[in-house]
């Protein structure tokens, strides 16, 4: 049986595959204004980043602050107007780094100061766009190549270590 999968999350230990339950618009926004620990994800599958051996669940709550980086494949909830609007935003060259149990470099264009605890406009994600992964080991894995395929990536302020803003 095949499964359409829409939202992809990566965490310290798996690549997740799935679809976020109630998503109601963005999953940029969801991940930003939810006020659970957790999110539900419907039909995951778990990808452990060292083995590259899955796990397939019909439901897995992923506690929000473990999630290091998300991408939306399918927009099933989205809207049209705003994405179109920050195509015109001005950005910023930035590299991020997250250091723990995976240590990985993004690089990629950033709206100004988005990744601070001040920005108005976001709380915990923001988004990358052109991201540029690096350190990363897809270990020849076709769900773990993509990653380093993504127009944009959703990364999680609270868990960067380091960020070089080039501007």
């Amino acid at each position: 049986m095949l499964t359409i999968v829409s939202d992809v999350l990566l965490t310290d230990s798996f690549l997740i595959k799935g679809n976020i339950e109630n998503k109601y618009t963005r999953l940029s926004q969801v991940l930003d204004e939810t006020r659970r620990y957790f999110v539900k994800v419907r039909d995951a599958t778990l990808v452990d980043l060292n083995t590259c051996e899955r796990i397939n669940t019909p439901l897995l709550h992923v506690n929000v602050d473990e999630i290091l980086l998300a991408h939306e494949f399918l927009d099933s909830g989205g809207d049209a107007a705003a994405r179109e609007l920050a195509k015109n935003q001005a950005t910023h060259r930035v590299r991020v780094f997250y250091t723990g149990n995976l240590n990985v470099e993004l690089g990629g264009e950033v709206r100004p100061s988005s990744y601070e605890a001040d920005d108005r406009t976001t709380r915990r994600f923001f988004t990358m766009r052109n991201p540029v992964l690096r350190g990363f080991n897809d270990r020849g894995d076709p769900d773990l190549k993509l990653l380093g395929k993504l127009p944009y990536a959703i990364l999680n302020k609270l868990r960067l270590s380091y960020v070089y803003d080039f501007n």
